[in-house]
């Protein structure tokens, strides 16, 4: 079999890594030929791809990014885009699509399954806001960085006597921010996902302030 390969939205740990499971398992294991897309859907859309092997995937492991380039480019918004992509993947004998994205990225994999093309999805997102899995990959290493960031952070709210606050990704779930609040020591969460009263918020941090803690950190979710 021939199968297609394509990395879309932003970047973020373990792109690479699954992009090498993928070729070592798929050659080794069942001898297919892996069709790596450049940039997202962006490359069955123009037929820009290349081939991969182990060779060209050895090393890779470690780098971050991905070796394939990626993109914000959605086919269905082009005019005969699904045709165009169904037509490449026909040119190239491809038997199948496996798209590593996000939100958008599985929104667009998801449309074109159901449109009959035979397209799989690996969820990736440091938001961890994609159904029917519980964790996806990003997310565990974007936890870490806020975390150390809230961490740093706490010292130098104390010294000025400041409320700091804490922005982290997360356009329609807080999961890294309630994570990385809570191990971090945040004293205060906002998510999207429960609604807040900012006088609420006000009240509480007094309260804190008046008990002698003449500092709090703040993290909120982006969205």
């Amino acid at each position: 079999m021939r199968i297609g390969l394509l990395t879309g939205g932003g970047d973020c740990p373990g792109l690479n890594a699954v992009i090498r499971a993928v070729v070592r398992k798929g050659i080794d294991r069942y001898g297919h030929a892996i069709v790596g897309f450049r940039d997202g859907w962006r490359g069955p859309l123009e037929n820009a791809y290349q081939e991969l092997t182990i060779e060209s995937t050895r090393g890779i492991l470690p780098r971050g990014g991905t070796i394939l380039g990626s993109s914000r480019t959605n086919p269905l918004k082009d005019e005969g885009g699904a045709a165009r992509i169904e037509e490449n993947m026909r040119t190239l004998h491809l038997d199948g699509l496996i798209a590593i994205g996000g939100e958008d990225t599985l929104g667009v994999a998801s449309r074109l399954y159901d449109g009959g093309l035979p397209v799989m999805g690996v969820p990736k997102t440091i938001d961890n806001d994609i159904g029917a899995t519980d964790m996806t990959f990003g997310f565990d290493t974007a936890v870490q960085v806020a975390t150390d960031a809230i961490d740093r952070l706490h010292t130098t709210a104390e010294s000025h006597h400041r409320i700091l606050v804490v922005e982290v990704m997360g356009r329609h779930a807080g999961w890294i921010a309630l994570h990385a609040g809570l191990a971090g020591g945040a004293d205060v969460i906002l998510i999207p996902e429960r609604p807040f009263d900012i006088d609420e918020v006000c009240r509480l941090l007094r309260r804190r302030h008046s008990r002698g803690r003449y500092f709090s950190i703040v993290v909120v979710a982006e969205g």
